[in-house]
Order: structure tokens, then C-alpha cells, then sequence
């Protein structure tokens, strides 16, 4: 007896041509046992097989014990935030009961209930996280969703498999980035797939970010070869024995070795009775009988047709749906009782054309077979199914309306709903940008403002503002700039003063980062008319944003008088917040204008204001920026108010806050400053580790001042390296675009910085030139970037030979300091003029100099200077036939720079730079008796063990310098280096060291 065309699936029982993407991905499956989590991507063309592998690895995970998480994205889902992380959620949460859900979420509830609100049906009533800006409420999210991945992962091993990303909302691609980096220690294994034909920009960045990073590996499906068509085929039809060729022939050409095009047309092939089961085995007509489809949407279209019509009109009405659609909506669609609807599902199902999923959802088999059916209707037939659709939602979810904005806003906007697709639209995008997806948000905000003006309608100022906002976060500029542009006009043709002062706000603040000339424009236009509309709140707003863009263009005074007005007019509304911005401002302002104590003053009042209004966003902008106000890279030409210590300890806690609350503009910002003031304590494996992370956060929110900021900051770091190459080539890339945006501030650091450079690699001219461009004879000494070039002026002069010009800046600079006392010494100033004097040969002047500023290096903790004086003073003993004290400096050289090199991340930095700065150090003759004897006491000069014995007799400081006839700060210069050269931290190892060593004795027996 024959059997029913469609009651055997054509569909391969086992897995053909895929053994090495299998054997890739059970190693990694054993990776993930083992506790080192990976990540890997399978790519290929639809119907290539990404799902079966993936289906094959699923059984072998769960074999292994893994618990599996699955989540897939669907053609509509561009528009969806989180699409893929609810689709796994709500399939893993779905045959738990309420106590089994809230104990597996367990702290991790308020945040998944966001995705899935439906759960607060089961859960107990939670209690409302704090609320959050977009940025932060994203990370917040994304923070909860990893950690509640890592929970599921330390009970047993953890398999994620996010299927057809290329359909994938863009804050799913965010949070898949995110997560990646986070697996390497766990045992977790994340597959994602996605079509390679069809990535969108969004999923290629994703995938660049992973090829940038190492984070990922990529399996491409290839089709399948001839044989293994041949071996599918076989499979299928359970045959013994090859087929035969011309059939092959047929096939192979016809399907390009796609599992799925060969399995449709097959179906199809037998649906028409063209190939058919006759006396227990498979027959086919001959060759020439063959009416193969010529696609496989065809192939889809003429299997449909072998269902009955009700099935049809349910696939039909389905294909408008989406992919994927759910029980309870097609009743009221298909007008059909459930029996009957049931009937026709499982004739569908039958014919392979759906598949069911759970008891209460289905889903077309794969996505081109709902492509084919729905490219079937008319566009007038789609729009009134995608109306029908919509109502019947509507209906349906009636106290859920928010949940399905967005599924509203896809059907009613199909359907030429207008006036709902307004309303839907701007919500789904107001959703979209809680849960900070911006990319989401502005397609829904570009389907409300298409539906206003299919409804003639201005388009609404509120939506142009929302989508401008959504534009710039993600990164798209001149689209942020046309929406604010548009937005501004439509409030001055309505007379609407509020929404045009935002109007010039929103633009000035956009304009930051691209060019500051227009930028203050906008300001000040926003500053007149808030005096126009008599708002003391706006005025307050303007004054803080003008004063901070004079100081962004070298006049800081300016600023500050804008500062000062707007804190007098906060402190009279009380408004902490506006106060604790104009503290944080004043505090920028002041360190721009060098004066670091101010600036330290008003930091801490902000962030003391900011903890009492629970404002960690400015806690993290305040913290990040006290760290200038210590020596660090962009302020060591000033006296510091805090050590290097401190502030990276501050500049770490802005790092943590940052992520904490999900900002990733002020993290780039945090790690940038963090890492200037960690290069100098020669923590060089932490700075480039915080500066290349600023760096890829500011290239990846596209921000172009902290992209600057990052480049010099790497620069910095490596020319302290004295990997010169690698220093000039970050150095270069932060002038171009700090000229581009006219940043006064980066483009006077970036410069002091690369004319550095350029003279360390000999190149006087180009050093010249570059300064040039950037001091004239009468510029001030006194902002930050305006100090960093006269003193790269003063040692480009100093390599020239030119010590009398190199002096004469040194003095300048000194003099034009702010908060200099008889006592202060600033360590980069007082090296480069002690070099002077010691060209001019002044030396006893010089050693002076040089061994305050190394005292006060060494107190600050500014180790990658040490070194540097270090050599100068043994330079200027040399000269001076001093060869004891000249060696001895040497060797305290010699040793800095091999703790410094250990800090270096790698090996070649490591080599390189201790090769580089030991090629700095002087041939010296063979070493005397006195120089043994010295290097057996730890490098310590005669001088300092008498000191270091002095110290083990109980002596004080002032004891000490009457015994040897010295100065009292002279001892503690000693002490200093002693300090240093033992690697000691207190007096009482000293002492301890000079009994061992047998100086306290010797010591003794001279005074008997």
C-alpha cells in the first residue's frame, strides 16, 4: 500500500558534510567544562544548515549535562530590544512554576522582569529599581542579564545559542559584545549564527569588534559538495545504494549543495507527485518528466497548495504575523473555532510548512518559507491582513498596550493606520530608549514622524528631539544634527521659547564634539534667549555651558567668571544639581587655568553634593577629573593639590561608578584620566591597559574628543617608553582631529607632546615647526596646554645646545606657576633647569636642583622621572670627576629603569625600553675599590651609609645633619634615595638593613 505523500518528512535524519564543524565545536563544548568559555559564530547563506549544526551540538550538550539557553530573532525583531536575550528567557523561564522563577532569578528579578514583564503575574511584587538615565539603565540591564548568566553557569555548564542575528536588534548586538568579553573564566559556550549574505551594518561592526579583539572564532558553512548531496539524498529516502546521476545532475545544479533548497524541492517535487512511494521503496518519473521549481519560494508556494484552502488562508494570515506567531491570536484572525483551527495547524504542520513549539506557539519552519507565502500577497492584501492583525492585538493585549508597542507600531504602520502608528510608534521608541537601544528607537521614531506627515501633521517636536537624541547616543551626526535643526525651526514657527532654548542647547552640545566655534554660537544664542524668557534655571544651564566652552578655548578667566554667575544664581534656587554641575565645571575650569588646589577644592565640594543628591553620573565626572590635580601626564608642569596615588585611586573609582550605571562615554573619559596618572608612577601595564579600553569605547559610541584624548594619552604613555614610533603615531592621530574640532586643550597637550617626540628622534626642524604653529613670542604660561609647549620649547632648545633659552623657559615657567612657595619644587621643571644650569656649568646649582626635584619625584610617587634624574645627576658628577657619586647614580639609573621595564606589558616593550634607556647611560671605566665596595652596600654611596648607620643609632634628622655638618632637608634627600635604591618603605628597615650589613658597628667602633 502506498504512503500519503506528506506522512513521511523529508528531512535528513543525520547531519551531512558537517564533521570538522562538529569536531570544532565538541572541543569547545569540553573548553566549557573545563571552565574556559568561548565564543563562536556560524556563518552562512539561509538554508545552509546553521541550525542543524546547532540542533546536532544541543544534543551533545545536553548529553553532557549542559543546560542550554536559546534564543532566536526574527525578521521584525530589528525593531525589538532584546529580542533574542527574551526569546531564550521566556523558552528557559516557561516550564518552571512561579517559586521555581523566582528562585532561579533570585536578585536578578527586577531587571529580567523589564524583558519579560508578563512574569509579574507569577512573581511577588518586587520593588522598582532606582531610576536611571538610558545609558545607565542599559548597562544596568546588561550588568543583571551577565550576572545572571554567570549564576546559571556556576551550577552546571552553560550553552547560549542566539540564532539568525542578522535580524537581531542592535542593543542584542551591545550585550553579545559585552558578554564575550566576559566568558574566557567560566564555563559557558556561546554560539551565535546569523546569515553572511545579509549582515547588516550593525552585525558587521559586532563581528569586527570580534576579529579586533580575539574574542570570537568564525565557522563558515560551505554548501555541500556533489557526494554529499549525494549522501543527504540517500539519507532521506533511505536508499541502499548511490542515485542515480542524471537525477543528481538535476538536483546538485539546482540547489547549489543548500540542505534547505534541496528538502524543498523535494517536497515540492512530491507534493506534485513527481517523485512518489510505491511497493515500500521511492520511484521517481524519468528524467525528462521532471517538472522541477525554479525556486524555492516555488517550491514553498506549490506545497501550500496542497493543503486545503482554511490552511492557506491560516498560513496566509500567519506570514503577517512574523515568523514566529502564538495560538491565542488566530482564533480572532482566522474567525475559526479552536477545533477546526487546530485541524488546519495540523495539516500545516504535516506539510512541514510550520512546526509547533510549545503548546501555545508555532512557527514557520524556517524564515524563507514565510518570506515565500507573504511575498505571495498583493501589498493591498497585506495591508488589510497587517490592519486585521493589529486590531486583533489591540484586543487582545488591552492591558498590556506598552509591552507590544512596538509589534502595534509594525502592524499598524503596515496597515496605513496612521494616527495609531503614530501614538504605538513613539512609544515602542520611548521603550526602546529606556532600555537604551537607540538604534531600535530611531526606527520607531522614523515610523511615527512618517505617520504624522501621511496625517499632514508638523512633525512634533517632542519625536524630532527623541530621535536627534537617539541619533547622536548612536553615533550619527549630521542625522542627530538634521532632526535638532528641524526640531528648532518647528519651535520657532510655533513661538515655543522652552523647546527653542533646547533646541540651541541640544545643538551646542552636539556640536562638541566636532567643531567648538560653532559650538559657543549655539550657547551663546541659548544663554541671550534664556535672559529673554526670564528663566533663572536656564540662564543658570547657559552660563555653565558657555564657561566651560571658553575654557576649552585657552580662557579660562572667561570661564570662570561664567561659573561664578551661574553658581551664585543655583545657590539661590537651591538646586543641588545645578550646583553640583557648576562645582564640577569650576573645578575643570580652575585646573585649565593651573591652578590645582582651586581646582581640587571644587571637585570635592561636587562630588560631596553628588553623593548627597545621589547623582553618581557627576560623582563619576567630578572623581575622574580630580585626578588632574596631580602630576599627572597633562599637569606636572603645575603643583599638584593631590599625590598620583590619590588620584589614580579617584580615578579608579570614577571607572567603577562609569560601569556601574552604565556610562560609557564618562568610562572612556575615567579610563583616559586614569591612565595619565598611572603612567607616571610607571604602572605602565594598567595605563595602556585603561588607555586602549577608553580608546575602543570612544572609537565604539564614535566620541570624538575622547578618541583624541585616548590617542594622546596612549602617546604619552609610550613616548615615556621611549617606544618613539608607536608615540608618534597616537600623537599624530589625536592633533588631526583636535585641529578638526578646534579643541584648544587637546590640540596644545597633543602638540608640547609630539614636538617631544619629534626632537627624541632627532627631528629639530619638524619639532620646530609643530611649536611654531603653536606659540608665538608673547604667549602666556599660563594654561595647561599653553605650559606643555613652551616646556617641549625649552627642551627642544636644551638638545640644540641652546641652555641659556632652555633656562630662561624653565625660569618662566616657574615663575608664572600658581601656589608657588619658597619650598615647592615641581619636579619636570626643576630637571629640565637643572639641565640648563648644568650646560651652562653651573653645577653646583644644578645638583641642587636635581636633587630637589628628585626628593620631591620620588615623594610624589613619579617613578618614571626618577630614573631620568637619576642620570642627569650622574651625568653632571661625571663631568665634574665626581666618579664615585657619578656611578652611584648610575646604578640607581640602572635600577629604576629594570622596575620600571617590569611594569611593561609585554615582552618587546619590556626589552626595547630597557634597551632604549640603557643605551642613555654613559661607558664607564672599570670600577674602583670604592665603587665594589659601594654596590656591596645595596649602590649606596659612602655618604648614605653613614646616614643609613646614623639612622640604626636611634639619630634624628636633625642629629644626623649636625654629626655630619649638612642641611637638615640634605639628610632627607638621603634618606630618600636610600629609600629608594633598598626598595625600602620606613626608617626601621634601614636601621634593620645597617646592623645586618655591619655598618651600625662600624659606626660604633669609630666613636670608641
Amino acid at each position: 500500500m502506498a504512503m500519503p505523500p506528506f506522512e513521511k518528512p523529508i528531512v535528513s535524519p543525520v547531519l551531512v558534510g558537517r564533521a570538522s564543524e562538529i569536531e570544532m565545536l565538541e572541543r569547545a563544548l569540553h573548553a566549557a567544562q573545563r571552565g574556559v568559555g568561548q565564543c563562536l559564530v556560524i556563518a552562512g547563506e539561509a538554508g545552509i544548515g546553521k541550525s542543524r549544526l546547532l540542533n546536532e551540538i544541543c544534543r551533545r550538550a545536553e548529553a553532557e549535562r549542559f543546560l542550554t539557553l536559546r534564543g532566536n530573532c526574527f525578521e521584525q525583531d530589528t525593531a525589538f530590544p532584546y529580542a533574542p536575550l527574551v526569546d531564550a528567557l521566556r523558552a528557559h523561564l516557561a516550564q518552571r512554576t512561579p517559586d521555581e522563577i523566582n528562585e532561579t532569578l533570585g536578585p536578578f528579578a527586577p531587571a529580567i522582569l523589564k524583558l519579560l514583564p508578563e512574569l509579574a503575574l507569577v512573581l511577588p511584587p518586587l520593588p522598582p529599581t532606582p531610576a536611571l538615565d538610558p545609558e545607565a539603565e542599559k548597562r544596568r540591564l546588561f550588568e543583571a542579564l551577565t550576572q545572571y548568566f554567570l549564576r546559571l553557569a556556576a551550577a552546571q555548564p552553560l550553552l547560549i545559542l542566539f540564532e539568525d542575528l542578522h535580524w537581531s536588534d542592535e542593543t542584542s548586538l551591545d550585550f553579545v559584545l559585552q558578554f564575550a568579553r566576559r566568558l574566557s573564566a567560566h564555563p559557558i559556550l556561546l554560539l551565535i549564527s546569523y546569515r553572511h549574505e545579509e549582515a547588516p551594518p550593525s552585525l558587521a561592526h559586532l563581528l569586527t569588534q570580534f576579529d579586533r579583539q580575539r574574542l570570537a572564532r568564525e565557522i563558515l558553512l560551505a554548501p555541500l559538495s556533489r557526494d554529499e548531496v549525494d549522501a543527504m539524498l540517500r539519507a532521506i529516502f533511505d536508499l541502499p545504494y548511490p542515485v542515480k546521476a542524471e537525477f543528481l545532475d538535476l538536483l546538485y545544479p539546482l540547489t547549489e549543495g543548500n540542505p534547505f533548497f534541496l528538502e524543498e524541492v523535494l517536497k515540492a517535487l512530491i507534493a506534485a507527485g513527481e517523485i512518489y512511494y510505491t511497493k515500500g521503496r521511492w520511484e521517481r518519473k524519468p528524467i525528462v518528466e521532471l517538472n522541477t521549481p525554479r525556486s524555492v519560494q516555488e517550491a514553498v508556494m506549490r506545497r501550500s497548495e496542497q493543503v486545503s484552502e482554511p490552511a492557506q488562508r491560516v498560513l496566509i494570515l500567519a506570514s503577517v504575523v512574523g515568523r514566529r506567531f502564538d495560538f491565542a491570536l488566530l482564533p480572532e484572525l482566522t474567525e475559526m473555532n479552536e477545533r477546526e483551527l487546530l485541524n488546519r495547524l495540523k495539516e500545516l504542520v504535516a506539510a512541514q510548512l510550520i512546526v509547533e513549539e510549545s503548546a501555545e506557539r508555532f512557527s514557520f519552519r524556517h524564515a524563507l518559507t514565510r518570506e515565500a507565502v507573504y511575498a505571495s500577497l498583493l501589498r493591498r492584501e497585506r495591508q488589510v491582513v497587517h490592519q486585521h492583525v493589529a486590531k486583533t492585538l489591540e484586543s487582545i493585549y488591552a492591558d498590556a498596550l506598552d509591552a507590544q508597542a512596538a509589534e502595534l507600531a509594525y502592524h499598524f504602520f503596515a496597515g496605513g493606520v496612521w494616527a495609531k502608528a503614530l501614538t504605538y510608534s513613539q512609544r515602542a521608541g520611548e521603550r526602546a530608549q529606556a532600555l537604551f537601544a537607540p538604534r531600535e528607537a530611531v526606527e520607531h521614531f522614523t515610523r511615527a514622524l512618517e505617520a504624522a506627515h501621511q496625517m499632514s501633521l508638523p512633525p512634533p517636536i517632542e519625536i524630532l528631539r527623541a530621535r536627534g537624541r537617539a541619533y547622536e547616543t548612536a553615533g550619527h551626526f549630521e542625522a542627530a544634527r538634521a532632526d535638532y535643526e528641524q526640531a528648532l525651526s518647528t519651535a520657532r514657527e510655533a513661538r515655543d521659547g522652552a523647546a527653542e532654548w533646547q533646541g540651541l542647547m541640544d545643538l551646542g552640545f552636539l556640536w562638541a564634539s566636532r567643531d567648538y566655534a560653532r559650538t559657543g554660537e549655539y550657547f551663546r544664542r541659548a544663554l541671550d534667549l534664556a535672559h529673554t524668557l526670564g528663566d533663572p534655571a536656564m540662564v543658570g544651564h547657559s552660563l555653565n555651558r558657555l564657561g566651560n566652552w571658553y575654557a576649552n578655548v585657552e580662557q579660562p578667566g572667561e570661564g570662570l567668571r561664567y561659573h561664578h554667575e551661574a553658581l551664585e544664581l543655583f545657590t539661590m534656587l537651591n538646586q543641588p544639581h545645578g550646583l553640583a554641575e557648576t562645582l564640577d565645571l569650576l573645578g575643570m575650569t580652575s585646573q585649565l587655568n593651573s591652578d590645582l588646589l582651586q581646582s581640587r577644592s571644587f571637585y570635592e565640594s561636587a562630588i560631596r553634593l553628588a553623593r548627597e543628591v545621589d547623582d553618581r553620573r557627576g560623582m563619576s565626572s567630578s572623581l575622574a577629573c580630580l585626578t588632574l590635580c596631580a602630576a599627572s601626564y597633562l599637569k606636572n608642569l603645575d603643583v599638584p593639590a593631590i599625590s598620583l596615588v590619590e588620584a589614580a585611586r579617584a580615578g579608579e573609582a570614577a571607572v567603577r561608578i562609569a560601569r556601574e550605571i552604565g556610562w560609557r562615554a564618562g568610562e572612556a573619559y575615567a579610563e583616559l584620566m586614569l591612565a595619565t596618572c598611572l603612567g607616571p608612577q610607571g604602572e605602565y601595564a594598567r595605563a595602556l591597559e585603561a588607555a586602549r579600553a577608553s580608546l575602543a569605547l570612544a572609537e565604539e559610541i564614535q566620541h570624538r574628543q575622547w578618541t583624541i584624548g585616548a590617542h594622546a594619552a596612549l602617546g604619552m604613555l609610550y613616548l615615556d617608553l621611549l617606544a618613539f614610533d608607536a608615540a608618534r603615531s597616537h600623537l599624530e592621530q589625536a592633533l588631526a582631529p583636535a585641529r578638526e574640532i578646534a579643541s584648544q586643550v587637546w590640540l596644545g597637550s597633543t602638540t608640547g607632546y609630539l614636538a617631544a617626540t619629534y626632537a627624541a628622534q632627532r627631528e629639530f626642524g619638524r619639532a620646530e615647526a609643530l611649536l611654531k604653529d603653536a606659540l608665538a613670542g608673547d604667549t602666556p604660561m599660563q594654561t595647561q596646554s599653553q605650559r606643555l609647549c613652551w616646556h617641549a620649547r625649552g627642551e627642544l632648545a636644551l638638545a640644540r645646545g641652546e641652555a641659556r633659552t632652555a633656562l630662561d623657559i624653565a625660569d618662566r615657567l616657574i615663575a608664572s606657576a600658581a601656589n608657588m612657595t619658597s619650598e615647592t619644587v615641581i619636579p619636570r621643571l626643576w630637571k629640565l633647569r637643572g639641565e640648563a644650569l648644568a650646560a651652562l656649568n653651573r653645577p653646583a646649582e644644578a645638583e641642587a636642583v636635581l636633587q630637589a626635584a628628585q626628593v620631591t619625584a620620588l615623594e610624589q610617587g613619579a617613578h618614571s622621572l626618577v630614573w631620568r634624574i637619576h642620570l642627569a645627576l650622574g651625568k653632571l658628577f661625571q663631568v665634574r670627576a665626581r666618579r664615585d657619586e657619578a656611578a652611584g647614580e648610575f646604578s640607581a639609573a640602572r635600577e629604576a629603569i629594570h622596575r620600571l621595564a617590569a611594569g611593561a606589558p609585554d615582552e618587546s616593550l619590556r626589552r626595547d625600553f630597557a634597551a632604549r634607556a640603557m643605551a642613555t647611560m654613559p661607558r664607564l671605566p672599570t670600577p674602583s675599590a670604592a665603587q665594589v665596595e659601594k654596590k656591596r652596600f645595596g649602590g649606596l654611596t659612602l655618604r648614605e651609609r653613614e646616614v643609613a648607620a646614623l639612622i640604626a643609632q636611634g639619630r634624628s634628622n636633625r642629629e644626623i645633619a649636625d654629626e655630619l655638618v649638612v642641611g637638615v632637608r640634605t639628610v632627607e634627600a638621603h634618606i630618600t634615595r636610600i629609600l629608594n635604591k633598598l626598595g625600602f618603605a620606613s626608617r626601621a628597615q634601614i636601621a634593620a638593613w645597617s646592623v645586618e650589613k655591619g655598618l651600625a658597628r662600624e659606626a660604633r667602633d669609630e666613636e670608641d
